[in-house]
């Protein structure tokens, strides 16, 4: 399972690296107008808000599983 995840990631990052290369007409528009960075600004809040709300949940989740285990 952990060889498949790998690979996929592996994968998904290549193809990533590819699309950047090519010319992108609206990111050199936005780029030129200054709006690339709050595309970037919003993409790292909606990425680290994502993160920690995750990390909540895993943590909310870890708690009762061990209440549960603890019952039994």
């Amino acid at each position: 399972m952990k060889n498949k995840s790998l690979i996929f990631s592996l994968l998904f990052i290549i193809m990533n690296l590819a699309a950047q290369a090519q010319d992108v007409e609206m990111a050199d528009t936005m780029r030129s107008n200054g709006k690339i960075f709050v595309v970037v600004v919003v993409a790292a809040v909606v990425s680290i808000v994502l993160s920690i709300y995750m990390i909540s949940i895993d943590k909310k989740v870890s708690k009762l599983e061990k209440k549960i285990n603890e019952s039994k």
